[in-house]
């Protein structure tokens, strides 16, 4: 696992690389001072983002905010003090892990592995509802050029799907891409 550490307190990174270099299946990478986080995710692809803010500010969010639209990456988020509405904040930017630490830090290996997992399942289940959203969608173009094809050739619901999957099959194109150019049609002949 390759994980990148940001973090601006030497100690604190130095504790870090030493419980994480501990561990040869992890690849520890350091968010280098002056260097954007986009930047850096971009140039090393790291596998997960380790985020340890000794006073969480709302600046920082939004380059994590930025990071989770352009580049998605788990990303666990350490902070001193609990304060809920920052926890929220931080979970809307994007956050898989937002966790209260004192120092020194505890054994980060199980909740990075937690934050990994969770970001993976939030993506398939995000995949699974954007596949879900354009079927319903498709399957209303469908519905729509049924409903014209009733209309406009007096056929019953049956054949006028039947009418709709017999071109799409001749035409070798899908059903919903023949629906539409009956839709698009329609709005052509208008006057």
């Amino acid at each position: 696992m390759k994980i990148l550490l940001a973090d601006d307190d030497a100690d604190r990174v130095r504790l870090l690389m030493q419980a994480l270099a501990a561990d040869r299946s992890m690849i520890v990478l350091r968010l280098h001072p002056g260097e954007l986080l986009l930047d850096a995710v971009a140039a090393h692809g790291p596998d997960v983002v380790l985020v340890d803010m000794a006073r969480p500010d709302r600046d920082a969010l939004e380059s994590l905010r930025q990071l989770s639209a352009s580049n998605p990456r788990p990303i666990a988020l350490f902070v001193d003090q609990d304060d809920p509405s920052f926890m929220e904040a931080a979970i809307a930017a994007g956050v898989s892990s937002y966790n209260v630490v004192g120092t020194p830090p505890p054994d980060v290996k199980p909740i990075l592995r937690a934050a990994v997992a969770l970001f993976h399942r939030h993506q398939q289940t995000r995949a699974a509802l954007d596949s879900a959203e354009s079927r319903l969608e498709e399957r209303s173009i469908i519905d729509q050029a049924k409903t014209r094809l009733i209309r406009q050739r007096r056929l019953s619901e049956p054949d006028a799907y039947r009418w709709l999957r017999r071109n799409a099959m001749s035409s070798g194109q899908r059903i919903v891409d023949v629906a539409r150019k009956v839709l698009s049609e329609a709005e052509d002949s208008r006057p």
